[in-house]
């Protein structure tokens, strides 16, 4: 498994996920709604986390920085 999330995209997944499941816990979102937004926020925040996207690697996606040749 390698890296393919960077940082921009890290920060979105993760502010994604909060905003999504701060929703949810609140009750702005119940029923099959709330529900989705769990789901929803659970993968963002675990591909933020983790750095790796199944969904990208399914798209030939990179959004993590090539290391500098020294």
């Amino acid at each position: 498994m390698s890296f393919n999330v960077g940082g921009m995209d890290r920060a979105i997944r993760l502010v994604v996920g909060l905003v999504l499941f701060a929703l949810a816990l609140f009750q702005v979102f119940t029923g099959v709604l709330g529900i989705i937004a769990y789901v929803v926020a659970g993968i963002a925040l675990v591909t933020a986390i983790f750095g790796f996207c199944p969904a990208w690697t399914l798209f030939g996606i990179n959004t993590r920085a090539a290391k500098a040749a020294k």
